[in-house]
């Protein structure tokens, strides 16, 4: 029998792998925002312990880990309803992955897509990397996580959890909360300046909160085809247009599809539209940007407060566990 808690718990963990873009802002940074609203209480980690699979330096780890709480808190995550937190500040998690570790099988790590198409690409695998379920389990499981946001290609990751908590509990008895899913169907595909889909690893990202003439020459740059000004324009097949939908109300979609579709309309003028309507979007959330900045004292002390009330969590789940296995 599944253990599940009265309350709708929410667990979501964010990497501090690069600069934000709007593909994120779209998928996991919206979806948080509103998900706190929902919830009865909502766990948001920056996750510093998984970036270490690879290795990375510091100083610039430690800046992006800042970057990503200043992204997050400018976008809406509200520390009166989340409890926003670096995952390295509750240590308990190591304890709890070591555990679980001796529990899980070799055979069902290897079978994780993710490590196989790393492999596959060529990266040098360490056991961090092999482990990586193991850790991302013990992140869930130790605030009693009942529902967790994952993408396409999270989901697999998620499902070891719950293999791994059902196994615990088979083994030592009703101690571990197995989590559901929750995949946002909502949830906007964004394509990039080149028309695929988003991403820092096809240089096509727009920042979130990138240097506006930056930010507008990249767009001003986007790849068109080859109609003239006065041509009529299919706005379903554009990319501009596509990009433009995400920052606009319908009124004005319809009203950019209707000077598509009449001609004596260029692109140029679409692009205009796009960075605009991406300034005007985005324009509240950098000025609180700019205040946060101006008050890293904050921005700590939010951290260091949710990461107190979320250790309180995880020392009642860790004392369950060892007890469970024989270590108290």
């Amino acid at each position: 029998m599944e253990q599940k808690t009265a309350k709708k718990r929410i667990l979501t963990g964010v990497q501090p792998s690069g600069i934000l873009h709007i593909g994120n802002y779209f998928g996991a940074i919206s979806a948080s925002v509103k998900l706190q609203e929902e919830a009865d209480e909502s766990f948001l980690f920056i996750a510093d312990f998984h970036s270490l699979t690879v290795n990375p330096d510091p100083d610039a780890l430690r800046e992006r880990v800042k970057q990503v709480a200043l992204d997050f808190l400018a976008c809406g995550i509200d520390p009166a309803k989340t409890l926003f937190f670096r995952q390295s500040d509750v240590p308990e998690v190591c304890e709890l992955s070591w555990i679980l570790n001796c529990i899980t099988g070799v055979g069902l790590l290897e079978r994780a897509h993710s490590y196989k198409d790393k492999i596959a690409k060529g990266f040098s695998p360490n056991n961090g990397l092999f482990s990586y379920p193991v850790l991302m389990a013990a992140d869930i499981l130790l605030y009693k996580s009942t529902l967790v946001p994952v993408g396409k290609d999270q989901k697999q990751h998620l499902e070891i959890t719950r293999d791994i908590a059902i196994r615990f509990n088979q083994m030592y008895g009703e101690t571990l909360v197995v989590p559901d899913g929750y995949i946002n169907t909502d949830v906007a595909v964004v394509p990039g300046l080149d028309g695929q889909k988003m991403s820092k690893s096809y240089n096509n990202t727009i920042e979130i909160f990138g240097n506006p003439k930056a930010i507008r020459k990249k767009i001003m740059g986007m790849p068109t085809d080859c109609k003239t000004l006065e041509e009529p324009k299919d706005p379903d097949t554009c990319n501009v247009f596509a990009l433009y939908k995400l920052f606009s109300t319908k009124a004005q979609q319809e009203e950019m599809a209707e000077r598509y579709r009449a001609g004596n309309y260029g692109y140029g003028h679409a692009k205009q539209a796009l960075f605009d309507a991406y300034m005007d979007f985005f324009a509240p959330m950098r000025k609180r940007r700019e205040e946060l900045e101006a008050d890293p004292g904050y921005v700590e002390s939010v951290l260091k407060t949710s990461a107190e009330k979320a250790k309180a969590v995880a020392q009642e789940t860790l004392l369950q566990v060892q007890k469970a296995v024989g270590l108290r």
